[in-house]
Formats: structure tokens, sequence, C-alpha cells
């Protein structure tokens, strides 16, 4: 999870909408904008740190690996458990896969 990164795509946002950003941000409640290198950082980690190969099935956000969060906690940084399934994450891979396929009309095939 890169976390909110600010480039040049945020000029297509509406006006009320960075407000509200703006607002969430003075208040404390979102964490704070980081940089596209300082939002590249923790993909950069886990798709090159040696302690990580061959890992697969967990969530990162700023460079450690997020805290797991029970069910009727609320907080935008953490993963939900449900998030961590291995059925749910295969299952998400192959009704990726088809929908893929179906829209540039071939025939899935899983890998």
């Amino acid at each position: 999870m890169p976390g909110g990164i600010w480039t040049r795509l945020q000029k297509h946002v509406n006006r009320e909408t960075r407000e509200g950003w703006n607002r969430e941000l003075a208040a404390g409640t979102i964490p704070p904008i980081k940089s596209p290198e300082q939002g590249a950082a923790t993909s950069v980690l886990v798709a090159t740190s040696p302690d990580l190969h061959g890992i697969g099935g967990r969530y990162f956000e700023d460079c450690a690996e997020a805290e797991v969060l029970p069910e009727g906690v609320e907080g935008r940084a953490g993963v939900r458990p449900w998030a961590l399934e291995p059925f749910a994450a295969e299952r998400l891979w192959d009704l990726s896969i088809e929908m893929l396929a179906e829209r540039a009309g071939l025939t899935a095939a899983r890998p």
C-alpha cells in the first residue's frame, strides 16, 4: 500500500474533494500525503528485499508489514483479516483473469 501520494493526477479531482482532503490533513484524521518516491518505497522494499524472497500473502504499508485489524476496529491503516485469506485471493485472481479474458475475447487460462 503506497498510501496517499500527491501527483499530477489529482488535478482531475474536483475542488470540493480536494478541500475535504485538506481539512482531514489539517485535523490529522488522515496520514500525511507522500511524495511519489515515498509512496514507491514500500513496493520497492517488498519487490527487492531478500528477507521476503518467496513469501507472499502479506500486506505492507510504510515499509513494514501492516497490523491486522480485528473486526469492529476502524482505521485508515492496517489490513482486515479477510483480505489475507488465501481462498479469497485465489478466487479474486480467477475472477480477474476471467473478466480480462472475456473483455479481450479470449478463453481464460490460469498460468
